[in-house]
């Protein structure tokens, strides 16, 4: 039997970036990754958004966009980069997806890509918890927007618990950020070399449904 474990950061431009190779295996059909987000940039990991890390960010978010097409707006830019009033955090995203994933686990890829197209098309700061609520509730996930408004311990310990699996994962098989791609093979687990997803998507979902 084989799994596909999909390790994330709803604040990567990269996994961003990764978004078509999603798309395609969700269109192929058959068992679809598992999503672990990794709490990257949460937690310890978040940080000021300043003007150096801003200007980091736009060049990294450039390359990313020659590479894959995903596009990163204008909007975005003036918007999330240059707005220096909040910090750059994915823990109020990744929640979202958690208690997405407890209430309707099939649409988590879809909630994640409403989220990131929210910030790197829209320019909406998806760190905010009333933009992740309207977003939420625009996909008819009335029950991942109560979880969010009201976040309760079993929500928090999933989170924990999703967050950890996916740095034990990094940890066990020298991954060295995310996206990282998992894939399980009767209890073996092997990373898979993601430069793919992004160069050549078609060929990655080809590798992934043909193991």
């Amino acid at each position: 039997m084989n799994r596909l474990y999909y390790l994330f950061d709803p604040l990567c431009g990269w996994c961003y970036g990764a978004g078509p190779v999603l798309a395609l295996l969700s269109q192929r059909g058959g068992d679809q990754p598992q999503l672990l987000p990794s709490g990257l940039f949460a937690g310890e990991g978040a940080r000021p958004m300043d003007d150096a890390f801003a200007a980091y960010a736009w060049s990294n978010d450039q390359r990313i966009e020659r590479l894959t097409g995903q596009p990163f707006s204008a909007l975005y830019r003036s918007q999330v980069l240059d707005n220096h009033e909040r910090m750059f955090d994915s823990g109020p995203a990744t929640v979202a997806l958690t208690a997405v994933a407890l209430t309707a686990p099939q649409r988590e890829a879809e909630a994640l890509k409403a989220i990131q197209h929210a910030r790197y098309v829209d320019g909406l700061d998806n760190t905010a918890i009333p933009v992740l609520l309207a977003l939420l509730r625009g996909l008819g996930l009335e029950e991942a927007a109560a979880r969010l408004a009201a976040p309760d311990v079993a929500l928090m310990e999933a989170y924990s618990a999703r967050t950890a699996q996916a740095q034990q994962l990094m940890r066990a098989l020298g991954a060295q950020g995310v996206p990282s791609f998992v894939l399980e093979h009767d209890g073996q687990r092997q990373l898979l070399n993601a430069s793919t997803a992004f160069s050549n998507p078609e060929a990655f979902a080809d590798q992934w449904l043909a193991a």
